[in-house]
C-alpha cells in the first residue's frame, strides 16, 4: 500500500486568540494545549512512516523560520517547505500542493490535507476514518472528513450526508454544503441528523484534485503551474514563483467541493477541534472542581467556568464566572465567554492605531533565536537575546545606537570590527555606534545574553546589513 502525502496549511493568523496569537506568531506556532504546538501535534499525527511520507508544509514569508525549527526539533524532515508570495486561501494551495505531489510521485499519489492549527484528541478514531477516506479516495472521490456535531454549533460551516457511497463503508455522497448557520437551524440539524460539521481536512488522488481544477478553475491551475515552473529555493525553503498571486483567492470549498459531482464525506466522532477562540480552549479543559482552566502563574478567589492564563507574572482574579483572562508579556485580555469571537474587533483596531501588539509578540522570534525587550525609556533599551547554538546574528551596524553585552548563559563569540572575541558567562563587551559587528553562538547550548542599547533612536529599522546567513536584505 502506497503511502499519503500529508499537506499541512498552514497560513492562518488566528485573531481570536489575541493576545497570545499574532500576526507574526500565530495560534499554530504557540503550545496552547501542552508542550507541543499546534503544528507540531499537526505533524506527530501524521508520524507513521509506513502510512505517511514526510509532510508537504504550505506558509508564508514570515513564518518560515519557526515552522523549520518546530519541525527540526521534532527531527521530521518535511518534503519541502513551500513558500506563498501572497495568501489566495486554501484552492490555491491545494492546486500547488497536487501539483507538487504529482511531479514526484504520479498523479496516483495521495494527499491529505490538514489544517496545521486543529486540534484531534483521538487519534485511533482519526486514522480508522483515514482508511475508510483512502478506499473512497481511490474510486476517484475528493472526500472531506465530517465532524460528528455534539452541540448546535453556529460558528462551523456544515455538511449533508447523502446516499452511502457503494463499496466503501462509512463513506458518503455529499448532499450539500451549508453556511454557517443560526442557533435555530443549527439545532434543527442536530435534530434531524445526517449533518457532519466541515472540518476542512481532505484525502484524495492527485490527478482527482487537478482534473476537478482543469473543469472549475483552469486559470487557478495555469497560475499554481507557472508558480511551481517559476519556483527556486532559498536555504531549506521552495520559494513559490510570483504568478501564485494570480491565482483566484478562493477556499477549496467554494472552487471545487461546492460544483464537483465526485464530492464524498466520512463522518468521523475525532475529538476535533478547530481552536477557533478561548472559549474553545476552556471546553477543552483541564478544569478544576469549579470548571476553570488555569494555566501559568493563576490565583483564583470565588472564580467558576472560567478560563484564565498568564505567560508570566502572577494573576490574581477574584468573582468572575464565565470569563477569560489572558495575560502575556505586553498586553492584557479580559472577555466573557460569551464574547470571545469580537476578540478580533480588538486586533483590527490596533491595527487602525498603528500599534505593534497586533503583529508582533513580545518574544520576536528570528531565524536564529529570539529576543525579548524587558524594558525602554527614553535613550535606552534593555532585551533578552537567545541565540540558538551554531547560529549567528547578520554581520551589521547602527548607525544610532550603541549596545553592550552581557552574556548570561553559553558561549558568545563576537566580532567587533576587526576583532574576534571569546566571551563566557558574567563577562561582557561594549559594541561602538557605527562599528561592524556580528554575534555567534559556537556551543552546542542556547547562548543567552542582556543587551543594553543606548542612542538617539532605537528602532528595528537601524539595521545596515553586510551578510546574512538567512537570506534577508
Amino acid at each position: 500500500m502506497s503511502v499519503i502525502h500529508p499537506v499541512l496549511l498552514s497560513g492562518g493568523a488566528g485573531t481570536r486568540l489575541w493576545p497570545l496569537s499574532r500576526e507574526l506568531s500565530p495560534k499554530q506556532l504557540h503550545p496552547l494545549l501542552g508542550r507541543h504546538s499546534l503544528l507540531q501535534d499537526t505533524a506527530l499525527r501524521f508520524g507513521d512512516v509506513s502510512r505517511f511520507a514526510p509532510p508537504l508544509v504550505i506558509c508564508n514569508e514570515e513564518h518560515r523560520f519557526a515552522i523549520a525549527e518546530q519541525l527540526r526539533a521534532l527531527s521530521i524532515t518535511p518534503s519541502a517547505i513551500a513558500l506563498e508570495p501572497a495568501g489566495r486561501n486554501t484552492a490555491p494551495a491545494i492546486c500547488l500542493a497536487s501539483l507538487f505531489v504529482q511531479q514526484r510521485h504520479g498523479g496516483d499519489a495521495l494527499l491529505l490535507v490538514a489544517p496545521a492549527d486543529h486540534l484531534i484528541r483521538e487519534q485511533a478514531r482519526f486514522m480508522a476514518a483515514v482508511d475508510t477516506a483512502r478506499e473512497a479516495a481511490g474510486r476517484g472521490c475528493i472526500v472531506t472528513f465530517g465532524i460528528t456535531p455534539g452541540r448546535p454549533e453556529t460558528g462551523y460551516g456544515y455538511i449533508r450526508c447523502g446516499e452511502a457511497l457503494a463499496g466503501v463503508a462509512g463513506a458518503f455522497h455529499i448532499a450539500a454544503f451549508a453556511e454557517k448557520p443560526g442557533i435555530e437551524t443549527a439545532r434543527r440539524y442536530l435534530a434531524e441528523g445526517g449533518y457532519c460539521w466541515n472540518s476542512g481536512m481532505f484525502l484524495f488522488a492527485a490527478r482527482t484534485m487537478l482534473a476537478a481544477m482543469e473543469r472549475f478553475e483552469p486559470d487557478m491551475l495555469r497560475a499554481c503551474r507557472a508558480a511551481l515552473e517559476e519556483a527556486g529555493t532559498d536555504l531549506d525553503f521552495l520559494r513559490l514563483g510570483k504568478s501564485f498571486a494570480d491565482a483566484r483567492k478562493v477556499a477549496i470549498d467554494v472552487a471545487i467541493m461546492e460544483r464537483t459531482d465526485n464530492g464524498a464525506v466520512v463522518p468521523a466522532d475525532i475529538g476535533w477541534s478547530d481552536v477557533g477562540a478561548w472559549d474553545a480552549l476552556q471546553e477543552i479543559g483541564p478544569h478544576d472542581a469549579a470548571g476553570n482552566t488555569c494555566i501559568g502563574d493563576v490565583l483564583l478567589q470565588d472564580v467558576r467556568n472560567s478560563y484564565v492564563r498568564s505567560e508570566g507574572m502572577l494573576t490574581a482574579v477574584v468573582g468572575l464566572e464565565k470569563a477569560v483572562v489572558v495575560v502575556t508579556r505586553d498586553a492584557v485580555l479580559v472577555t466573557s465567554l460569551e464574547k470571545v469571537q469580537d476578540v478580533r474587533g480588538i486586533v483590527d483596531e490596533l491595527k487602525r492605531a498603528g500599534r505593534s501588539e497586533a503583529a508582533l509578540p513580545a518574544r520576536a522570534p528570528r531565524p536564529w533565536g529570539w529576543y525579548e525587550t524587558i524594558d525602554e525609556g527614553n535613550r535606552f533599551k534593555v532585551k533578552h537575546i537567545e541565540v540558538s547554538p551554531g547560529h549567528s546574528l547578520s554581520l551589521q551596524k547602527h548607525y544610532h545606537r550603541a549596545e553592550h553585552w552581557i552574556v548570561v548563559h553559553g558561549v558568545a563569540e563576537v566580532t567587533r570590527g576587526e576583532e574576534r572575541i571569546i566571551l563566557h558567562e558574567n563577562e561582557s563587551i561594549y559594541i561602538p555606534t557605527g562599528t561592524v559587528h556580528r554575534l555567534h553562538n559556537p556551543g552546542k547550548v542556547p547562548l543567552k545574553l542582556v543587551e543594553v542599547q543606548t542612542g538617539s533612536y532605537l528602532g528595528e529599522d537601524d539595521i545596515v546589513r553586510f551578510s546574512d546567513g538567512y537570506g534577508r536584505s
